[in-house]
């Protein structure tokens, strides 16, 4: 039976990566982008089979998790992807009640609520394959604690990366198995109550994508779910989903308050971003006038630029580290808009074909 309560409200509470290193993951996110370390978990938090650790920075909050057992899930999921997002939680005022609200709209139960020392409760529900979606105690009103079991680290020492200029997670990107994207919209708008903010179809060359953005009300939570075009030819998408093995997190995008900045500082800590085609900063006046930063500043720094009725948003993204190439991140900074621009989504594609182009000209 549907339920006719309400969905509540949900924010971010925290993105956790399941990674095969955690020391190596840990040194990468705090040298190269300034996070750092703000809390422990592990055996001492009756957590025997895996080790975790919580980074920070501004308003945004990374856990990393690596399996010391072959029966945690860290483990299975490591095996199959590779490091990679396996879960996006979800900060609600009532974590219990909203896991039975979700699980009574039709979601599939992973972990029943919880209660912690903290008091705070925790419950985890199945969202898109192998992602999961821990529901965590947490009074918007208030900062937000470290996640539950956690230990907060005394002088936790810093990144020697850009500290302070990711703010926040903008958006996480989802790729999805063709057929997949309407039933997952319908997933995260009538089981969680998100709304549907942006749809595009992206075709560029013979290849071609299909995209929503589902959001959640407080505008915290964003997630854009992308699957191929099977009337198309095979493309990036194709290839992340036969990489990576099945539908997951293809990057995850910080909001930046001056890009400019932050790029120059990501990069000065050794960060390597896409490069964007020439011939889009040669047409991009004709199409806008940047409202921040100039044109030869975004050239410079490979930053793309695009708008929507609300204003405009600067964008760019990281050169894949990892050893599927499958994740990588992005960081944006919006001037009023809301949504993304179908210019910069086709100029990430285009740069994505590029960079496989040249990394396939380099292999022995």
């Amino acid at each position: 039976m549907t339920s006719s309560s309400t969905p509540p409200g949900f924010g971010l509470s925290h993105v956790e990566f399941h990674v095969e290193d955690l020391a190596e993951s840990a040194g990468h996110l705090m040298n190269r982008y300034g996070f750092r370390t703000a809390g422990r978990a592990g055996p001492a938090a009756g957590m025997p089979a895996s080790g975790s650790l919580a980074l920070r920075q501004s308003h945004t909050t990374l856990v990393l998790t690596q399996a010391l057992a072959d029966d945690h899930p860290a483990d299975a999921y490591v095996r199959r992807h590779g490091d990679g997002v396996a879960d996006i939680a979800l900060s609600t005022p009532d974590a219990a009640a909203a896991f039975t609200e979700a699980v009574a709209r039709g979601a599939r139960p992973l972990a029943a609520p919880r209660r912690h020392d903290d008091g705070r409760t925790t419950a985890t529900i199945a969202g898109v394959a192998d992602i999961a979606h821990t529901l965590v105690d947490h009074d918007a009103a208030r900062p937000a604690p470290l996640p539950p079991d956690f230990t907060a680290v005394p002088r936790a020492p810093r990144g020697s990366g850009g500290e302070g200029a990711l703010q926040t997670v903008d958006h996480c990107a989802i790729c999805l198995e063709a057929g997949q994207l309407a039933p997952t919209v319908d997933f995260y708008t009538r089981v969680l109550g998100f709304e549907v903010i942006f749809t595009e179809h992206i075709a560029i060359g013979a290849q071609a994508m299909d995209s929503q953005v589902v959001q959640s009300p407080s505008g915290t939570v964003t997630l854009t779910l992308i699957e191929p075009d099977v009337t198309a030819e095979p493309g990036q998408i194709d290839r992340f989903l036969k990489e990576h093995d099945g539908p997951g997190v293809q990057h995850v995008a910080f909001r930046s308050a001056d890009i400019v900045r932050t790029v120059t500082t990501l990069r000065g800590h050794g960060v390597d971003f896409l490069p964007v085609p020439r011939a889009y900063y040669d047409m991009l006046e004709a199409r806008l006038v940047p409202a921040r930063h100039t044109t030869t500043e975004l050239r410079a720094l490979d930053i793309l630029v695009d708008e929507d009725h609300d204003g405009q948003l600067f964008q760019l993204f990281t050169r894949s580290t990892h050893t599927r190439r499958t994740l990588f991140f992005e960081v944006i900074e919006r001037v009023g808009a809301r949504t993304f621009g179908d210019g910069n989504i086709k100029a990430l594609y285009e740069a994505v074909e590029s960079e496989r182009a040249t990394a396939r000209g380099h292999r022995p």
